[in-house]
């Protein structure tokens, strides 16, 4: 019998595949968990659709991607901070604080666990900070630590 997997089924195939397998095993063990359907055309046309609007969200995703980095060149955000003596910051500027910047200063989104620092910035100075916004595109921009 062939049948459409919904999930991945260890020793059959990965999630949308269509196998064949034995008349009771898709009976007794695949249908009643929900783990495949029988390959009509029905479902197959079903699948083919799914495939293709993922693939189309994946693409828009990418898309929002590429241009959120290109709104990232060039932008210089700055960060005001107090400090210790010797010029020592009390803590360290964090992802969150980057990504409040941006959001205040020049209105771009960029969620805070996208946001990749080398080292912890701990001083004053200017910064090179990466954000890998996802679908391997990823975008640089400077961060500006100044006294508050």
């Amino acid at each position: 019998m062939k049948v459409i997997l919904q999930q991945d089924v260890k020793g059959q195939g990965k999630k949308g595949q269509t196998v064949e397998v034995s008349d009771g095993y898709a009976r007794n063990f695949l249908f009643p968990k929900k783990l495949a359907v029988p390959a009509t055309t029905d479902n197959m046309n079903a699948m083919r659709i799914k495939e293709n609007a993922r693939l189309a969200q994946i693409e828009r995703e990418k898309e929002a991607a590429r241009e959120t980095a290109k709104k990232l060149e060039g932008i210089k955000v700055t960060i005001k901070a107090k400090s210790g003596n010797g010029g020592k910051l009390f803590g360290a500027v964090t992802s969150k604080e980057i990504s409040d910047a941006l959001a205040a200063q020049f209105g771009i989104t960029v969620e805070k666990n996208k946001i990749v620092q080398s080292d912890p910035i701990k001083n004053y100075g200017t910064y090179e900070v990466k954000c890998k916004l996802g679908h391997e595109v990823s975008g640089k921009f400077t961060v500006y630590v100044t006294e508050a």
